[in-house]
């Protein structure tokens, strides 16, 4: 087997790629996203971008151990986030393609960087920061955890992923201002880890000594436990999660049918 390895990506509407590649330089992996028209995190991309991420620790990893970098060949966006319709009408899709996606990053034996070449919305601002490191093109794209804007609650492995990543400050801008960073503010708010583009990665991972810290056999298990809590909350079954959710709902309906009794009473 040898690189680059194009993997398609068949989906109910349209057809993708992955593309598992080599950097010219050799010093990284390159994971390069293309799913017209905005990168969406349906079922088919998150088993592609696993299948692509087994491929790679199985059949490369074991002979020459460098950092990956993922990024899109789309110029406006990185990724989009999910097909939320989708993500609800697919059986095990929370259980079986998306938590598993985000723990594989979290846990992955080597060196995880984004290239965030465009926006990252909801699902592809979480994926992001899933990585060990995130550059972001400096003249185009936000950062943005936009929920709050159409109506959708965060579970509890994506609300995890910035409670234990950022500060609290940066956590709570995120999900209740659904703010747009820029990658100036990303940098300030330590979101991202350099301003650049695919240019500059190999740079990067030089001043950082990346490469270097790669080749540590212990490198995924310290990740696993940098992250324990995350992993922990990935684990969690969706239809627990679905549960609590529906509960606290229905716990604030019979608040507000408490409040309205007394209000009548009075």
């Amino acid at each position: 087997m040898s690189l680059p390895i194009v993997f398609p990506v068949y989906e109910h509407s349209s057809k993708g790629t992955v593309m598992l590649s080599k950097a010219d330089s050799g010093r990284y992996y390159l994971l390069t996203i293309n799913s017209p028209p905005d990168n969406r995190l349906t079922p088919e991309m998150c088993f592609t971008l696993a299948h692509a991420l087994d491929v790679l620790e199985d059949s490369f990893l074991s002979v020459e151990k460098l950092p990956l970098v993922t990024t899109s060949s789309i110029q406006k966006f990185y990724s989009n986030g999910l097909d939320l319709e989708r993500a609800k009408s697919t059986p095990g899709f929370w259980d079986n393609a998306l938590y598993p996606l985000f723990k594989r990053f979290l846990e992955y034996p080597t060196p995880c960087i984004a290239m965030i070449n465009g926006h990252a919305f909801a699902g592809g601002f979480m994926l992001s920061m899933c990585h060990d490191y995130r550059i972001m093109n400096p003249s185009k794209g936000y950062l943005c955890l936009n929920e709050l804007e159409f109506g959708a609650p965060l579970t509890s492995p994506m609300s995890a992923i910035f409670r234990f990543k950022l500060t609290a400050a940066v956590y709570q801008k995120s999900v209740l201002e659904a703010a747009r960073f820029t990658a100036d503010t990303a940098i300030a708010l330590s979101i991202i880890d350099a301003k650049g583009s695919l240019a500059d990665v190999d740079e990067f991972i030089k001043a950082r000594n990346i490469g270097i810290f790669a080749t540590s056999p212990a490198y995924g298990q310290l990740k696993s436990e940098m992250w324990r809590e995350i992993i922990k909350y990935c684990d969690i079954p969706f239809a627990e999660e679905d549960a609590r959710i529906e509960a606290a709902a229905q716990r604030e309906a019979e608040r507000k049918k408490a409040r309205a009794q007394l209000r009548a009473k009075m």
